[in-house]
């Protein structure tokens, strides 16, 4: 069923599931910028409970919207739950979509039944051990190449492909398979919104210092953290914030990155279907 926000910002949309005593799961993607690519999710879960999927407004296949900022995304989601008639539902954030199903639990926490906390940053500086961690694992050549194409505004098909292989393929703990799952990702017919990651990314930069710990500190659902051992971005920053979070589990996932579904998908199976029935 077609839905537009109360701003009138046409959002895509697909349910897979079917209605059970499990709460809903709405799986809220990363970027910012990017879209929905998390069907492999869906199937993990869709035999225990409905799973509802979308594109952040102005991602994807999603309308356009030059308003960007995590209030209103948490309210898009917030309007997406009352459209598929969801008393309180699980929100499944992975990368910056963990960021963004926080900042939902903190504000509309009597709507959210468990958050599962996939691959995110945390607090503190994680961006100096992730680019550190970045460039160990590019040859100088390919950071030089990504410099390159990243200052271009007017990259070829080809050359954004190469681009997106580039920037992406770091994030993989299996380096015989980084490649392959980077290129597999890249070759998705849609455009990068990076004028919503860059105002998303503003949006956080300006919250004050201790503010997603203590969002973190007030929530009442439980919260559960998974993160890949191999994720460029630091377990650390992500065990700091899971420490201000009252309910919580926190699973590493061994020999796995930014994406365990794909390189530990047994385990992370288990620990999601786990974290959903015990919500």
């Amino acid at each position: 069923m077609p839905f537009s926000t109360s701003d009138g910002v046409p959002l895509w949309t697909i349910t897979s599931g079917t209605a059970s005593s499990l709460p809903p799961v709405v799986i809220v993607h990363g970027g910012p910028g990017l879209w929905d690519d998390y069907a492999v999710l869906a199937e993990m879960l869709d035999d225990l409970t409905v799973v509802h999927r979308f594109d952040q407004r102005g991602c994807g296949r999603s309308g356009r919207s030059e308003l960007q900022s995590v209030r209103r995304t948490a309210q898009d989601i917030d309007e997406l739950r009352e459209h598929w008639g969801c008393d309180r539902i699980v929100v499944l954030g992975h990368s910056f979509g963990a960021t963004l199903a926080l900042a939902y639990a903190g504000c509309y926490g009597d709507r959210v039944a468990g958050v599962v906390y996939v691959g995110g940053v945390g607090i503190g500086d994680w961006r100096t051990p992730e680019r550190e961690e970045r460039a160990r694992r590019m040859t100088p050549a390919q950071v030089e190449r990504l410099d390159e194409l990243g200052e271009k505004h007017d990259r070829t098909p080809e050359e954004e492909l190469e681009f997106r292989v580039l920037a992406w393929f770091p994030d993989y703990a299996d380096r015989s398979m980084a490649m392959t799952w980077a290129r597999k990702s890249a070759a998705v017919d849609l455009p990068i919104n990076f004028a919503a990651n860059r105002e998303l990314g503003l949006d956080v930069n300006r919250w004050p210092e201790g503010y997603l710990a203590g969002l973190a500190a007030g929530l009442r659902a439980p919260v559960t953290f998974v993160h890949g051992a191999g994720d460029p971005r630091s377990a650390a920053n992500v065990r700091d914030l899971a420490s201000h979070t009252p309910r919580h589990t926190f699973h590493l996932v061994p020999d796995a990155g930014h994406s365990p579904w794909l390189e530990q998908p047994e385990l992370f199976r288990k620990v999601l279907r786990e974290a959903v029935q015990g919500c």
